[in-house]
């Protein structure tokens, strides 16, 4: 019992140590903070419009939608209100048919294939994703070079893209059962593109608007209409936001 006793008084005695050593650890840890990244990230997100399309490449406003995810990092030019942008990130884009047609080919002819030509009248919802790896640069001014929390800023720039995936989504319904079939092929979309794009905001918060020079389908190659090909591209517009 007396043994008990003491080791029960010198266990309450070292309780309060060993709680001061803990907190002192957890505030030490607490000072440290995230590391310190070089650079910005930057999360777009948009939506598409295919300019000069053919009537059947019908697209919907919010599900023809860009995600798009870049790492830059920002150079002042000497001590102006300028600096030069460089960065890289990936473009994730998709177009959703309205009308639920999908691409599809004719022999060696790109084609705009509706549900019952497809054999699939319970379709629900047809997709194009194309993904992208892109290198974007700008010139940005901001107002205020020391504060670019709470500065003006608009940038224009340029962006250059390779695309490494692709493939159309369909979601149907067959004999009561929902299925989803997807397609990977390249659909004779252009493997690099390139753009010029307009951005202007306040501190980390910014509209852009991006115009694609380059056509959605490679030259005289995208899907007919009328047995014509129509060669179209694209423009984006949405919102970006910045970590400083």
């Amino acid at each position: 019992m007396r043994k008990f006793a003491a080791l029960l008084i010198l266990s309450v005695l070292l309780i309060p140590a060993f709680a001061q050593e803990t907190s002192t650890t957890t505030t030490t840890k607490k000072r440290t903070g995230r590391p310190d990244i070089p650079g910005t990230f930057v999360l777009e997100v948009g939506v598409n419009r295919a300019s000069g399309a053919p009537s059947n490449f019908k697209t919907g406003f919010w599900g023809s939608r860009t995600l798009n995810v870049y790492y830059q990092y920002e150079m002042r030019i000497l001590k102006s209100n300028f600096s030069f942008v460089p960065g890289v990130g990936f473009s994730f884009e998709r177009f959703k048919f309205t009308n639920k047609y999908t691409l599809d080919y004719s022999g060696s002819t790109l084609i705009m294939v509706s549900p019952a030509q497809a054999g699939r009248d319970g379709t629900k919802k047809s997709q194009l994703i194309t993904n992208y790896f892109e290198v974007p640069v700008e010139i940005c001014f901001r107002s205020n070079p020391d504060d670019p929390a709470r500065s003006f800023k608009a940038s224009v720039g340029g962006r250059v893209g390779y695309l490494f995936d692709s493939f159309t989504k369909i979601k149907y319904t067959e004999n009561g059962e929902t299925k989803k079939l997807k397609d990977k092929q390249d659909f004779n979309l252009t493997k690099f593109r390139y753009g010029a794009y307009l951005k202007v905001g306040v501190g980390n918060f910014s509209v852009f608007g991006y115009y694609n020079l380059t056509n959605l389908f490679k030259n005289g190659k995208g899907p007919t209409q009328d047995s014509q090909v129509k060669d179209f591209n694209t423009v984006t517009v949405g919102i970006s936001l910045a970590s400083f």
